[in-house]
């Protein structure tokens, strides 16, 4: 499959490619362009001048052709969502989730930019300007830099793409070098619903390299990344040097306060969750924060009723809700970072197991404050680790332990607690 510049798909320039391969079984699925810094650019020069004519289309007829695209969604859902599926390893239940996601957010951002209306400011509330009239009038910045994680791939694309087509910004996309193809396929569905061809700029290749000549390029207006902490701190130091405006949503250790007078179906459900794509979700629970006194019903109920009940097996099968991680490589890691928390004097009580790219939900019973895991370790696979607390203080100071701060749970039928 070829990158998109321009409209047209393209090798890269020197005609080099990457692999992208099946985690679940390692199947080859695809080779796409490892781009040149000469295809950066030429696809951001590109976009420049699209951006003009694109947002010339007035705002009516832009809603016009994304609804066109949402029905282009709606005919090609089953093949996006069995794309999406093979290339990340995520049941076929969450893919098609996921490409309805895709829906949601190009149809709430034609509402929400039909809707953006500027303002005025009152005459006379500054000595001087007694009689001017001052206005804000909502304009597009420009062209916005796309740079997508391979989690969510076609979710958090649409997150970027959509407000900003809609506001009349051409996008520059990045896809994640481990699966890019549902994000490929979906631009190219923007083409052909009638979006300015250079508008929507697709570029593949390793984000060391092309996510940095893309944040280097001064014709980029915004970079949004959704992404680690390091890439974003990468990103960051380059987009200093041309003060460009960036957005991230970056890692996240998030806490998940369980209290004794929980709903504990409630609490098991919520935290079962997170064996939703094998654990690899920014914003979901990693650690799980429980009042010593439901903490044993809590993680006997968790194993019995969620962990033992997932079904893994044939990932096209509407019944499977369990997968793999994004590659044997991610894998690895998160058995590495298990086996070091039981090193650290946390108890593994059930789990443990790595095939492959696959890794069992895992339970570690005993976690403290003062382990890694607690504070900046992200592991971002199907793990639960227990932290203990009797009083609500204890259970707060024990959440604020780590630098992330992207979301965070608590479950009481005392709603002072909860405020609290």
């Amino acid at each position: 499959m070829k990158m998109l510049i321009s409209g047209k798909w393209t090798d890269s320039s020197d005609k080099a490619t990457l692999d992208v391969t099946n985690p679940y079984n390692g199947t080859l699925l695809e080779c796409v362009p490892s781009a040149t810094k000469e295809d950066v650019d030429r696809a951001i020069a590109d976009a420049a001048e699209a951006q003009k004519v694109w947002n010339r289309v007035i705002i009516r007829e832009r809603a016009i052709i994304l609804r066109r695209y949402l029905g282009l969604l709606k005919k090609n859902r089953e093949d996006l969502a069995k794309t999406l599926t093979l290339e990340t390893g995520k049941p076929i239940f969450d893919s098609y989730g996921e490409i309805d996601s895709v829906y949601m957010t190009f149809e709430s951002s034609i509402e929400v930019v039909k809707h953006q209306y500027g303002k005025t400011m009152p005459m006379g509330i500054e000595a001087g300007y007694d009689d001017d009239l001052q206005v804000t009038v909502h304009e597009p910045l420009g062209v916005i830099a796309c740079i997508v994680p391979f989690n969510f791939p076609a979710a958090l694309w649409a997150f970027k793409a959509g407000p900003a087509l809609m506001s009349g910004n051409a996008i520059v996309v990045k896809p994640a070098t481990s699966n890019p193809l549902t994000v490929m396929k979906l631009m190219g569905l923007l083409v052909e619903a009638g979006v300015t061809p250079g508008a929507v700029q697709c570029i593949t290749g390793r984000g060391s390299s092309v996510g940095n000549w893309i944040t280097d390029n001064p014709s980029i207006a915004m970079v949004n990344l959704t992404g680690g902490v390091a890439a974003g701190k990468e990103i960051a130091r380059h987009a200093a040097e041309n003060l460009t405006t960036y957005k991230f949503e970056l890692g996240g250790n998030d806490p998940l306060i369980i209290c004794a007078d929980c709903d504990m179906d409630l609490a098991v459900n919520e935290a079962g969750d997170k064996t939703r794509n094998a654990g690899q979700c920014c914003s979901g629970a990693k650690r799980f924060i429980v009042h010593e006194s439901v903490k044993e019903e809590f993680v006997t109920r968790l194993i019995e009723e969620r962990l033992k009940t997932v079904k893994e097996g044939d990932l096209m099968d509407i019944e499977t809700d369990f997968g793999v991680l994004i590659s044997e490589k991610a894998a690895m890691e998160v058995e590495r970072q298990v086996q070091y928390t039981i090193d650290q004097g946390a108890k593994l009580v059930y789990g443990g197991v790595r095939k492959g790219a696959y890794y069992m939900p895992t339970v570690l019973d005993n976690c403290t404050k003062e382990m890694d895991i607690c504070n900046d370790m992200e592991i971002f696979g199907p793990l639960f680790p227990i932290f203990t607390f009797q009083t609500l203080d204890e259970a707060i100071e024990i959440a604020e332990a780590s630098d992330y701060g992207l979301s965070a749970g608590v479950i009481t039928e005392n709603l002072k607690d909860a405020m609290k």
